[in-house]
């Protein structure tokens, strides 16, 4: 089966993403890295520019981000205005450590700097976008963002974790009344359900609000949820996995950025939708930060979801 990925590709539908722009050093069993630029928004923008033409990135930055990355990603389509520069100040820094299975880490050093007090304003231009995808950030940051659109979005998505579960849960039960899809991997799912078994979580979780639900489960794939319908897509078994860092945002920004590409939004388009994110994602962990989301093209890209297409596919013998 050849899918037709790209046949709607320069649509007009828009897409904007609030999240953290970054410096991240690195340490894994592969190697380490000095600071180099991460942050949940820059890894969605960057997945999702392999599929619209029209985005909106809303974040902050410190005096000392470089400008160069800015005019890279404006390059690919994102429009940067909504990225806040507070010259006289430091960029978000995050450092870790991950350890030999790569699935766990321990965090070295967190500098907040300008995100510690990070209120986003959404451009005007911005406040009547299509599909909005909301970063990792406190649910009343994400609250905040819904409350400046002019029109409700096409679909709202928004990313959460653990550390809100525990500080912030009536804020974040209030966030998920307001949107379409949440995407969380298997322990939050089980955190914020209060059950173990995922199909019971996800039944739990979307009597929250969220329509779609979207688990992730690292090496082992991921699971959507909606209305009836339970879909599997499997993880592409790596050689390698050099560095995990933002594979979970590039999977959700090359996810809202196929269907902000897309004719329309239904189960088998969320489905390919799934496959779009993973195969990203796969990219992603090839290589420290965004370089190997920067060395790809819609070719390599295209390859890739064949993979996971022949990955899953069979028949049965009659």
């Amino acid at each position: 089966m050849n899918l037709p990925i790209f046949a709607a590709q320069f649509r007009t539908m828009n897409l904007a993403a609030v999240g953290s722009v970054a410096f991240d050093a690195i340490e894994t069993p592969f190697g380490k890295t000095d600071k180099i630029v991460g942050g949940a928004g820059t890894y969605i923008a960057l997945a999702s520019s392999f599929f619209v033409t029209k985005q909106s990135l809303i974040s902050v930055v410190g005096g000392d981000f470089p400008k160069e990355f800015l005019d890279l990603l404006a390059a690919k389509g994102v429009d940067t205005s909504g990225v806040e520069i507070k010259h006289n100040e430091k960029t978000f820094f995050w450092s870790g450590r991950y350890h030999t299975d790569m699935n766990s880490r321990d965090t070295l050093v967190t500098e907040l700097n300008v995100l510690g007090e990070f209120q986003p304003i959404v451009p005007e231009h911005a406040r009547s976008t299509d599909f909005l995808m909301l970063g990792n950030l406190s649910p009343s940051v994400q609250l905040s963002v819904i409350q400046q659109m002019k029109v409700r979005p096409k679909l709202i998505a928004m990313d959460t974790m653990n550390f809100w579960m525990d500080i912030a849960l009536a804020e974040l039960q209030e966030t998920l009344k307001h949107i379409d899809v949440l995407i969380i991997n298997d322990e939050e799912a089980r955190q914020l359900s209060g059950v173990y078994s995922l199909r019971k979580a996800a039944a739990i979780i979307r009597e929250m609000g969220p329509k779609i639900l979207i688990i992730k489960k690292g090496e082992h794939g991921a699971l959507l949820f909606h209305e009836a319908n339970v879909f599997y897509a499997p993880a592409l078994p790596l050689e390698e996995v050099f560095d995990p860092t933002g594979a979970g945002d590039t999977f959700a920004g090359g996810f809202m950025g196929y269907l902000a590409a897309a004719s329309q939004i239904d189960f088998e388009t969320m489905k390919r939708a799934i496959i779009a994110g993973s195969a990203l994602a796969s990219f992603c962990v090839e290589k420290f930060g965004t370089q190997r989301l920067l060395e790809i093209n819609h070719n390599d890209l295209q390859k890739r979801m064949q993979e996971f297409v022949a990955l899953s596919t069979f028949q049965l013998e009659a």
